[in-house]
């Protein structure tokens, strides 16, 4: 198999050489006669089997076996630094043209087991449920188009307001009045008509309004607002139909997302268990039910909302495409106004009795 070398640059350095790929880190070889940076420049200018490589050395005045250079090359692959040259792009210049960005991105995750292209193919075969296309998933559509998600089912009840236009930028002042789900299908269908898009204009009041949009899905994203403990119907609907789960909001200075997945991490009704009964006459129970009665007010504003969409799109990501472990299963990442918004993780303990996923 031809191996094409990654974006990485080198430098020899008295006996060693020098090499980084990723800027956050350089990695040092020992290279006393050269062969490794011989090995790393026949790579640049071309893909490369390990017997092609020998050869191409050979006229260069090194005699090494292909034995040897293929223990070079799985040396190389152990450092990241190389991926299969065939599966580096998706072969089609337009499609290539289009993801680049996301071919770049994945390049940072691609060894000779798992391509780039592959990453990109498995977000163009993947659909996506956007419950709510509010605040939050205003900002998760168009993460998810950028990325090449192949299909969207979009659910919303509401239409657009003027009161939307701090945070919500898929909608213009011509909208006011329209059915959020269509006027957002339709800013999909213009940015790549190659996502098919679904529309459901339908309020959520339970389980069994969600029963019927799973079939095809491989990962549930959003939130509802507008009922109190959505976030329980959605997280009974997602362990049920063994769908990945990506949820979250603003509790007024904290903007919070979670993730399930179902059969491996706790899941939302867990949490709900283990928090202090609202009946409890204890001051940890009066402030639970406080909390649960305090009017609600939507302090999601613009920078926030994109900030949320985005750690909501790139977890959805990591389900999709398993180029790294979810980072939010079973737990609450808390970013905290008063902190600068830096993460906190809140694991979930999961609950061996629980109801939903026990």
């Amino acid at each position: 198999m031809p191996v094409a070398l990654k974006e990485c640059v080198w430098e020899p350095l008295g006996d060693e050489l020098v090499v980084v790929a990723d800027p956050r880190e350089s990695i040092t070889l020992a290279d006393p006669d050269g062969h490794i940076a011989a090995l790393l420049t026949e790579l640049r200018h071309a893909p490369r089997t390990a017997r092609e490589l020998a050869g191409a050395l050979a006229e260069r005045g090194i005699t090494l076996t292909e034995q040897d250079v293929q223990e070079g090359l799985d040396g190389l692959a152990s450092l990241g630094l190389l991926e299969d040259a065939g599966q580096a792009t998706l072969g089609d210049p337009a499609l290539d043209e289009r993801h680049s960005s996301n071919l770049s991105f994945f390049g940072s995750f691609a060894d000779l087991e798992r391509s780039r292209a592959e990453y990109v193919r498995r977000l163009r075969e993947s659909h996506v449920l956007v419950l709510g296309v509010g605040g939050g998933g205003s900002q998760i559509v168009p993460c998810l188009a950028g990325l090449g998600v192949g299909a969207m089912t979009l659910v919303d009840h509401d239409v657009v307001q003027s009161r939307n236009f701090s945070r919500q930028f898929l909608y213009r002042h011509a909208d006011l009045g329209r059915s959020k789900v269509e006027r957002a299908a339709e800013w999909v269908r213009e940015y790549d008509p190659d996502i098919e898009v679904r529309t459901v204009d339908r309020w959520i009041a339970g389980v069994e309004d969600l029963r019927d949009l799973t079939a095809g899905i491989d990962v549930m994203a959003g939130g509802l607002d507008g009922e109190r403990g959505s976030h329980l119907w959605l997280n009974a609907t997602a362990v049920k139909a063994g769908i990945p789960l990506v949820t979250g909001g603003m509790m007024r200075t904290q903007l919070i997302y979670c993730s399930v997945d179902p059969g491996k991490s706790a899941c939302l009704r867990c949490h709900e268990r283990a928090l202090p009964g609202v009946g409890e006459r204890t001051t940890a129970g009066v402030a639970q039910r406080l909390v649960r009665e305090r009017p609600f007010t939507n302090a999601l504003i613009g920078p926030l909302t994109m900030q949320f969409g985005s750690l909501v799109a790139y977890e959805a990501l990591r389900y999709l495409t398993g180029f790294e472990p979810p980072r939010a299963a079973g737990a609450y990442v808390v970013l905290d106004l008063h902190t600068g918004l830096v993460p906190e993780w809140q694991p979930i303990e999961r609950d061996p009795a629980c109801p939903v996923c026990s």
